[in-house]
């Protein structure tokens, strides 16, 4: 190493300590963290389900409620395509419901842009989603629908990001954003 060298690391020394103990003092929320807080990024006074109990409707109630596409996603266990929901680019702060029961599912929080075309989620508010296998594709998928009405959502695969390495590929459709405060 060339003295020259060895002069400029010594010289960022102390910026780099400054730095890491920057990042030590602010640690992330760890997920059972934002699992557990969900409810302060729920709007004050904002109507959503508040109890996992089952939600029980015929097929014709199911088609009066939802528009034509949320039926066949959530009662169908359909599809959207990719990049062509809304949710897909949604960065405000709040939390996302089932468009069939408004049952908080997931929080901004818990959001990342997964360039698939679909809103996906690292992490989910716990007990609100049930999983089963789906061999739709003949390849084992794990697809999830939420407890309270049955509604399919999506799939969740083991390719997303740390700490979870989770990504819950949501149909934008499947869903309602509320956002923590009217603009």
């Amino acid at each position: 190493m060339q003295r020259r060298d060895f002069l400029a690391m010594l010289s960022a020394y102390p910026l780099v300590l400054t730095l890491a103990q920057r990042a030590a003092a602010a640690p992330a929320k760890s997920i059972a963290e934002i699992q557990q807080r969900w409810k302060q990024l729920l709007a004050p006074g904002v109507d959503v389900a508040t109890t996992t109990e089952p939600l029980n409707r015929s097929e014709e109630e199911w088609q009066r409620v939802l528009t034509p596409a949320q039926f066949t996603v959530l009662r169908r266990e359909g599809t959207e395509h990719p990049f062509t929901s809304p949710l897909n680019s949604e960065k405000r702060p709040g939390v996302f419901v089932c468009a069939g029961c408004a049952l908080p599912l997931f929080t901004s929080q818990m959001k990342y842009d997964s360039g698939t075309g679909w809103p996906s989620f690292f992490t989910l508010i716990p007990d609100r989603l049930a999983t089963r296998e789906d061999f739709k594709i003949i390849v084992p998928r794990t697809e999830y629908h939420c407890v309270r009405c049955g509604g399919h959502q999506g799939h969740v695969f083991d390719d997303g990001p740390p700490p979870t390495g989770l990504r819950y590929c949501n149909n934008g459709v499947a869903l309602r954003f509320i956002p923590q405060k009217s603009v």
